[in-house]
């Protein structure tokens, strides 16, 4: 069985490279799931099943930073682990999300083996 990943970020490109780096990592995936921004990611939680939500903190629309405390308020959201993956210079800012209950945080760029190790960390699959 599969994870179910969505990805949130406002560029294509970058929605094209971590999928792809998620099949060069290896992990078992069932269905990647995108959106552009934080609202359309919200939406796309509502209407599919997610493990894992990896988003950017800057975009259009709803940032990062308010969809990931709206995933963490809500009772229906709030199990779903969420990975920050963002060019954020800021270590205070991504430490500050950390401890709001993002699992983890991916800089960009990034490697195929700080991916399979950031989400198997946030997903709880040993090493």
């Amino acid at each position: 069985m599969g994870y179910n990943i969505l990805i949130v970020d406002d560029s294509a490109v970058t929605r094209a490279v971590i999928r792809r780096t998620l099949l060069m990592a290896q992990l078992p995936l069932a269905n990647v799931f995108e959106a552009a921004d934080g609202a359309a990611g919200l939406a796309m939680l509502e209407i599919h099943k997610v493990d894992l939500v990896l988003a950017d903190l800057h975009m259009p629309n709803m940032g990062g930073v308010e969809m990931t405390s709206r995933i963490l308020a809500s009772e229906a959201t709030r199990h779903i682990p969420v990975v920050v993956v963002s060019a954020e210079p800021s270590e205070e800012k991504l430490q500050a999300l950390k401890t709001q209950g993002v699992r983890g945080c991916i800089r960009k760029p990034f490697t195929p083996v700080q991916i399979r190790d950031v989400v198997n960390e946030a997903l709880g699959v040993a090493k």
